[in-house]
């Protein structure tokens, strides 16, 4: 088995979980590849790795059988960009903070290893959302697995942003900004905008103002299999777009376009990741503090 491996930097009480499961892969005997940068801090940091094979993450990762995200849901994020259209499952190992799409705990790092070599896990597959416009914004990786954003900038007051339903006018956003997320992204920016959860299965995005001008303006819900297309003003003469962690500063003469990419993101799902049970326990749902 070939296991690609990307992360960032953990706190010292998860060096042991981390150097058990190079450990364990190696008694397994799996072919172990590791990004570059990753490779880098884990010499710094003094964990034995076994391997010296290693991917460059501006190409991708390639002929893998799956890839660990080691770190948060933005560690995973970044390992979606490594997998592109390739297919290739994704393990979460939450090594950061909340972990709605990294759900995998450093103690069940053997058990969750133990999983994938005896089959005892299932795919789940999430829907990307796709950017194009009429300037090359984001290069090779025009996909994200959470949301797009159209927001002003730092400098700038609010903006305008005319949204089109295929082809169809919608609304002017008068606002800091849009978000066009995916039913993975729900519980990010979207969410802490007043967006709805959605379940990761449903086929829709979500149409999400940033701090409204109008306060009758509230999130929408679309099928997934629409397009949709905006104009921007904004007095600065550009705008912030960005697709889950990377962001341009866009002139306002461009037009992007938003739809559904044609491929997923493969995410592994153990026997006891459910998400009813990750909403409960990282929004605290259903829990009184004074019992």
């Amino acid at each position: 088995m070939r296991i690609a491996i990307h992360g960032r930097n953990f706190p010292e009480s998860a060096r042991p979980y981390i150097q058990s499961m190079f450990e364990e892969l190696a008694k397994r005997q799996a072919e172990v590849v590791i990004s570059e940068g990753y490779r880098d801090f884990l010499d710094k940091a003094g964990v034995a790795h076994y391997s010296e094979a290693t991917y460059s993450t501006t190409e991708g990762v390639a002929n893998a059988d799956f890839i660990f995200s080691l770190g948060g849901d933005g560690t995973l994020l970044d390992a979606v960009t490594h997998v592109g259209p390739r297919l290739i499952p994704i393990i979460g190992i939450n090594i950061g903070r909340l972990g709605f799409l990294a759900t995998v705990a450093p103690p069940s790092i053997r058990l969750m290893i133990d999983a994938l070599f005896t089959g005892q896990f299932s795919i789940d597959e999430r829907s990307l959302v796709s950017v194009r416009s009429n300037q090359d914004i984001f290069g090779n990786l025009p996909f994200g697995l959470n949301d797009f954003t159209i927001t002003r900038t730092q400098t700038s007051s609010m903006i305008t942003v005319h949204t089109y339903l295929d082809g169809e006018f919608l609304n002017s956003y008068w606002a800091d900004g849009v978000i066009i997320s995916t039913p993975s992204g729900s519980t990010g920016y979207s969410l802490s905008c007043g967006g709805p959860v959605l379940l990761p299965q449903t086929n829709n995005f979500i149409i999400t103002p940033i701090s409204p001008h109008n306060l009758n303006v509230r999130p929408m819900i679309v099928m997934d299999s629409c397009q949709l297309a905006f104009e921007v003003e904004s007095r600065s003469g550009n705008f912030l777009a960005a697709l889950d962690s990377r962001s341009f500063t866009v002139e306002t003469s461009v037009r992007i376009s938003v739809q559904k990419e044609t491929f997923p993101a493969r995410l592994v799902k153990l026997s006891d990741d459910n998400f009813l049970n990750t909403l409960r326990s990282k929004l605290n749902w259903g829990w009184d503090i004074r019992n």
